[in-house]
């Protein structure tokens, strides 16, 4: 009688545990692959869990053998808490630099922050400070990643830094620039975008200039990126939408402003405009936008008037940098697919030289190595590059020859500098030191995210993604000798130390605090 009786099915169990070995397998294999970029780790646990689980669903609806009735009421409940997520929740930003969506509840969306006091007469005269050291323009006093003229404590314990000041800032990922005892950044205040100018003692504003003008995009946020140039008493600034603006430096009067992208029927690219101006000789440069050409332009300091455009590329997110490489004075400007080389005083192209996948974004600077080799780097999966630059058959153009190679320098928004022999920068969030002749990686430390870096001699200041400050000593493989709790929120934006003073801000906030001496 058993024999006629059929065998009682199973729910085929060996697939959802088949299927979740599976994912476990690949999720392992993503995070523990060396040299993938975290943004790529990210995403691809993300896509694997996603994909697990909806092999999970799709076993137990229409493979499982469950009842028909279970099944449909199983359904017909993720239909509902489906639709209800997606008329609850919004995308608030991102996570981190991953780029992964940050959700958050549609009722609770974040209020329009404007400015409530607006400066007054703006002032000849600001509070003395003493110490400080001018830094005109984004990336250090000469656009390289290096202090040089500052000697820290390397103690924070024993000397503790000092915070002078700390008050709310509009939305933007811009640095600071510092002349005397004045801060300039950029920010945006509702739809609005400021260049502001501040006291460095106090932090109070001295002065505010705004246009109509507001950039935003969901995984880059709101607000202008680049970081004003000081020059020779004038401020130069050039917002989210491409929008470049000469003010004086002391009133924040407006003298001359150019519509750059519009005026040249240049779309803007993806996560907005973000190379800060390059004032030097009697122009102001400054890159394009998602066009084939032109990728890098010229005005005059003093009216604004168009000298030259140059290249045939497509603009990227690296600020431009005057450089002598093999004996010639250039512009150099890593763009979508390429880097370029232009002559200073006519945009004449000197070197095109193809490098990284143009889909993907470059922010970080060219880094000159020497007297004749140039350092490139980036992240998603484009790692580094050292490029030897020589005159090309003609005498006239040159050309790069590539020494070596590799993934071990992945940075994302942050730049390297150079010490000695040694390339220094964040790999792909921590802190590495590259050996420059061999490519080779000697160590790296620490866990920043997408953050920042400064190199002070021996030491670095970072800027970490979550808003922690830390000084880190290069000599003992980037040992964490200081920790600041500067900000709490999500910080792309560049410290700035001018001298003793260090100025640090996010979409939120911006402090100053005085470092000790060493």
């Amino acid at each position: 009688m058993n024999a006629l009786v059929p065998a009682q099915k199973g729910h085929r169990l060996w697939i959802p545990v088949v299927v979740a070995a599976l994912t476990a397998v690949g999720i392992a294999v993503t995070v523990l692959k060396p040299e993938l970029d975290r943004n790529f780790k990210s995403w691809g646990v993300s896509a694997l869990s996603l994909l697990g689980g909806l092999l999970l669903v799709l076993w137990f609806l229409l493979l499982s053998r469950y009842s028909v009735r279970l099944r449909l009421v199983s359904a017909g409940l993720l239909v509902l808490a489906g639709f209800g997520l997606s008329r609850a929740v919004r995308v608030d930003g991102t996570v981190d630099g991953t780029g992964l969506p940050k959700l958050a509840w549609k009722w609770t969306s974040p209020e329009e922050r404007h400015y409530t006091q607006r400066s007054g007469t703006p002032v000849a005269e600001v509070a003395a400070v003493n110490g400080v050291q001018d830094v005109s323009q984004f990336y250090g006093p000469n656009r390289d990643g290096r202090v040089e003229n500052a000697s820290l404590a390397r103690d924070w314990q024993a000397q503790a830094p000092k915070e002078l000041w700390r008050q709310t800032i509009g939305e933007g990922w811009s640095a600071f620039a510092v002349i005397g005892g004045r801060a300039y950044t950029q920010e945006q205040r509702g739809d609005e975008e400021m260049t502001t100018c501040y006291e460095l003692a106090t932090g109070r504003m001295l002065w505010s200039h705004a246009i109509k003008a507001r950039f935003t995009q969901w995984q880059g946020g709101t607000g202008p990126r680049a970081t004003p140039a000081v020059d020779r008493g004038h401020v130069y600034s050039y917002g989210g939408t491409g929008v470049l603006t000469c003010l004086d430096a002391v009133t924040g009067k407006e003298v001359w402003s150019r519509e750059v992208l519009k005026e040249n029927n240049l779309p803007n690219i993806e996560w907005g405009v973000s190379a800060s101006p390059l004032v030097y000789d009697d122009l102001v440069v400054v890159t394009g936008g998602d066009k084939e050409g032109p990728t890098v332009l010229a005005y005059r300091r003093d009216t604004g008037e168009p000298v030259w455009q140059a290249g045939t590329a497509k603009a990227s997110y690296a600020s431009p940098a005057l450089v002598t490489l093999a004996g010639r004075r250039m512009v150099l400007s890593v763009n979508a697919g390429n880097l370029s080389a232009h002559d200073p005083a006519t945009g004449e192209l000197l070197l095109d030289h193809a490098w990284g996948d143009p889909r993907w974004p470059k922010a970080s600077q060219p880094l000159v190595v020497g007297e004749d080799q140039v350092f490139l780097s980036a992240g998603y999966g484009m790692g580094c590059a050292m490029l030897k630059i020589k005159p090309a058959a003609d005498g006239k153009k040159l050309e790069a020859e590539e020494v070596w190679q590799n993934l071990r320098m992945k940075t994302q928004f942050n730049s390297t500098a150079l010490r000695g022999k040694y390339i220094y920068g964040l790999d792909d969030g921590q802190i590495a030191c590259m050996d420059a002749e061999t490519g080779k990686r000697l160590w790296k430390n620490g866990r920043y995210g997408s953050g920042q870096s400064l190199m002070v001699n021996d030491l670095a200041l970072i800027q970490s993604e979550p808003g922690e400050v830390l000084l880190v000593d290069l000599e003992k493989e980037g040992a964490v000798l200081g920790q600041l709790p500067a900000l709490s929120a999500k910080t792309w934006n560049h410290p700035t130390l001018a001298g003793k003073y260090l100025l640090v801000r996010n979409s939120v906030e911006a402090v100053c605090y005085e470092l000790p001496g060493r």
